[in-house]
């Protein structure tokens, strides 16, 4: 279905041109109000002449050519990983065409699940010879590291961003407002007070109002990318109009000449007298890229022809021309207090109080674009275990990429705040973007780099080029940035140590503990051959067996046994594997096998999902289980395309099939508090409405959908055997559904160095405070059963 949306998208140029509408309120409002900060971040003392203000235009003129235009709409929005963007789209590219996965969920998959991918997949590269650069990077362990950690500082890049881009954004318009306010006081206040009053207005006004402004940004994420996108474009649309305009002005009547700075010759007379004064000037130019990275980043929200268009005829434009026109004028106005100020280039000084609400509206827009890949981020690093558990809400039901993290954008707006009321200065703050940007940007070149000779398989030389041409120019920015590290780049250090620390302690818990969980699993013949002998019986009913392990018996649930000696008629142990890809098509979700002989009635379920696939956020999972359990029973001897394992066959299953050889699903609405499965109905009423005691009345009948299966019609092609066994499956749900689940607590051991001591006791507080497992979701509390094990690694 994802796929057949997204083909329709790009073939529906009505469709494009709608979501090319959109992206200007959600993507390209970054880099539309870098202008706001980007000279005003220059110290006017370090700009000496107006040719160095041409050669300064020069810069910005090829960067904005060479990295957005030419790197990001011509080459790495093709790279995309079935329409999703981002540092861990080309991190899940690389994991499934070199072995460098070092997800924990990648990693321990068993050969069933490599088998499975290997004989659907359609690898292009398959009798060609061995690539080099795979078969060194695969060889190396600590390259594996080195990606992973790559991934992991990209998506930090970003989710810094998300927090400086909307101090900085909305500081630098409420200062054009002070201005404005300023300029009114002198004309009402008193001669021996204005100038006392203006300052004050300047200095206090910004941060209080920039606050504010902040609450409200964050306040409507939860109405999604659409709806944002089509409140937010019309103001970007009217700012870029509104600054291009004056900046053509600005052409024309200041300084024409400023067109010839187009010529890198103006770059190569700034190069030749380089010092320490004009290097740190780089660190400001730097931010007209900012928000680059969110061409990609947000790739998901909408389709790559839109955010091409976008850009080539709209953005990149408009841009030079507004660069252009400021630069005219301050070359012409060097000594002019605060010329460096866009607002200061407006020719008709009427329009400065238009300018200033303008400039309020369109810093706010400018701030989406890093939140909703901050947004996007999170969703991608939480399905592949390197985020904790948080609520990702889907705002689209037909984009699947548009997502809304909650607890994300909460989190995003205290800090932004923070460093609003913390640093209060533009220079400072643009100092800390300018560093995350261009770390973000260099990130993604390494990453793209291993993309085209990996997974495109160029030429190890296009690769190599592509390094070291953006690279370089990457490294030069960088390094700028870095020469400002104390006056206000360190505080992107603060909230890199954040966001790694959060997201190294997940990942090194999460792979603990799954590798503890594989270490202390048993073979399944204790199950099989030594349970009888504990005296275990069976009950009525199904029971499904929540854990990480696809291979074996999990350690809790021999503990269960061991104390408790009894387990269900039918038994399901179920495993969530995620796979380095945005979707698992519905066909493909299911591994259906056996565990031990028939007569057990024992089956093992692999559930694959994507890093966008909600696959427990439903109410009727295991009903699809069951389904699949059925159709395996009936496909089992004679499917061609069962797959071996050491357990037995398996069978890859998703949508039913509907031809009557498996169970028939018949679906019933009922209402009131009848029912054979009377406690799942009181457990499911009571999530929905809280304790009845706690309202004056009970709740209203509230109605339910009940699935109940049947048995196809007699058939000759229907064996004995396998109608028998679907009897048992069908009065086994009847019966009644439990629910046992794993619940691993790791400790540190006596005498653990520190470091170790602090990634274990930061995933403790992070797991007991993060959002419930994707098991657990929608699973009445009558029938859930959990089984604690403690690890000490």
């Amino acid at each position: 279905m994802y796929l057949l949306i997204v083909d329709m998208q790009k073939d529906t140029w009505m469709q494009t041109l709608i979501l090319s509408f959109q992206s200007l309120g959600v993507i390209y409002g970054r880099l539309s109000t870098a202008p706001l900060y980007v000279l005003e971040s220059i110290d006017p003392g370090e700009i000496s002449s107006p040719d160095e203000m041409h050669e300064l235009f020069s810069f910005i003129f090829w960067t904005l050519t060479i990295i957005p235009l030419l790197k990001y709409a011509f080459i790495v929005l093709k790279a995309d990983d079935d329409g999703e963007g981002g540092p861990f789209s080309l991190y899940s590219l690389l994991c499934r065409h070199a072995k460098v996965g070092l997800i924990p969920s990648n990693r321990g998959s068993s050969k069933i699940l490599n088998q499975e991918e290997e004989e659907v997949s359609s690898d292009p590269s398959k009798g060609k010879p061995e690539n080099k650069a795979r078969k060194a990077i695969e060889k190396y362990k600590s390259s594996h590291y080195l990606l992973l950690f790559l991934a992991l500082l990209g998506a930090c890049m970003i989710l810094s961003d998300a927090v400086l881009t909307p101090a900085i954004s909305v500081l630098s318009a409420t200062s054009g407002l002070g201005r404005s306010m300023a300029k009114i006081s002198k004309v009402f206040s008193s001669h021996e007070t204005k100038d006392h009053v203006a300052n004050a207005l300047k200095k206090y006004v910004p941060t209080p109002v920039a606050c504010a402004i902040l609450v409200c940004l964050f306040t409507l994420q939860h109405h999604g990318t659409k709806r944002i996108g089509c409140l937010f474009a019309p103001i970007v649309i009217t700012w870029l109009i509104f600054i291009s305009g004056f900046g053509l002005y600005n052409i024309i009547h200041h300084d024409a000449q400023i067109l010839r700075a187009v010529s890198p010759v103006y770059m190569l007379r700034f190069m030749k007298k380089i010092n320490l004064r004009h290097w740190k000037l780089l660190s400001s130019i730097v931010l007209c890229i900012a928000g680059s990275e969110a061409m990609f980043a947000d790739l998901g929200h909408f389709s790559k022809k839109s955010i091409k268009i976008t850009f080539i005829c709209f953005i990149y434009p408009v841009l030079l021309l507004t660069y252009a026109g400021q630069a005219a004028f301050v070359s012409k106005n060097l000594r002019v207090d605060g010329a460096f100020h866009l607002s200061e280039s407006i020719p008709n000084r009427s329009l400065e109080h238009v300018f200033a609400v303008l400039s309020l509206f369109a810093s706010a827009v400018g701030s989406q674009a890093t939140i909703t890949a901050g947004f996007s981020i999170i969703h991608q690093c939480q399905a592949l275990d390197c985020f904790p558990r948080v609520k990702v809400v889907h705002t689209s039901d037909k984009i699947f990429g548009q997502v809304y993290v909650p607890d994300a954008n909460w989190m995003f707006m205290v800090l932004s705040i923070a460093f609003t009321i913390g640093l209060h200065d533009i220079s400072e703050l643009g100092k800390a973007t300018g560093l995350a940007v261009t770390v973000g940007l260099l990130v993604t070149t390494c990453l793209m780099s291993l993309v085209i000779a990996l997974y495109w398989e160029k030429h190890l030389f296009a690769s190599v080029c592509f390094l070291l041409f953006f690279g370089s120019i990457e490294t030069i920015y960088l390094s700028s940035t870095l020469t400002s590290f104390f006056h206000g780049a360190w505080c992107l250090i603060i909230l890199f140590l954040f966001f790694m620390t959060i997201m190294a302690s997940w990942h090194y818990g999460t792979l603990k503990k799954y590798e503890s969980d594989v270490e202390n699993k048993v073979s399944i013949e204790w199950l099989t051959d030594y349970s009888p002998g504990l005296g275990v019986s069976r009950v009525p009913g199904i029971g499904f067996v929540y854990s990480d392990v696809d291979m074996g018996i999990p350690a809790f649930f021999t503990h269960f046994i061991t104390n408790i000696p009894a387990f269900h008629q039918v038994l399901v142990f179920v495993t969530f594997k995620a796979s380095p890809v945005p979707y698992v098509h519905s066909s493909r979700r299911y591994l259906i096998g056996r565990v031990g002989p028939r007569e057990y009635k024992i089956y093992r379920c692999i559930v694959r999902y994507g890093y966008h696939d909600n696959v427990r956020d439903t109410d009727d999972f295991e009903d699809h289980i069951i389904s699949s359990i059925g159709e395996f029973i009936a496909r089992e001897e004679y499917d061609q395309e069962a797959l071996n394992s050491p357990e037995g066959r398996m069978i890859v299953l998703g949508t039913p099939l509907n031809d009557g050889s498996g169970l028939i699903t018949v679906t019933e609405t009922s209402s009131g508090e009848c029912g054979p499965n009377l406690g799942e109905s009181e457990s499911r009423r009571g999530l929905l409405h809280g304790p009845s005691g706690s309202g004056g009345s009970p709740p209203p009948p509230v109605n339910r959908k009940r699935v109940r299966f049947m048995l196809p019609p007699k058939s000759p092609q229907m064996r004995a055997s396998v109608r028998q066994e679907l009897e048992e499956i069908i009065d086994a749900r009847e019966s009644g559904t439990a629910y046992i689940l794993g619940q691993s607590h790791l400790m540190a051991r006596q005498g653990s160095n520190l470091f170790k001591r602090l990634l274990v006791m930061t995933y403790v507080f992070l797991d007991k405070n993060s959002r419930e497992p994707p098991v657990a979701l929608n699973i009445p509390n009558a029938a859930l059963l959990e089984v604690g094990t403690v690890y000490k690694i």
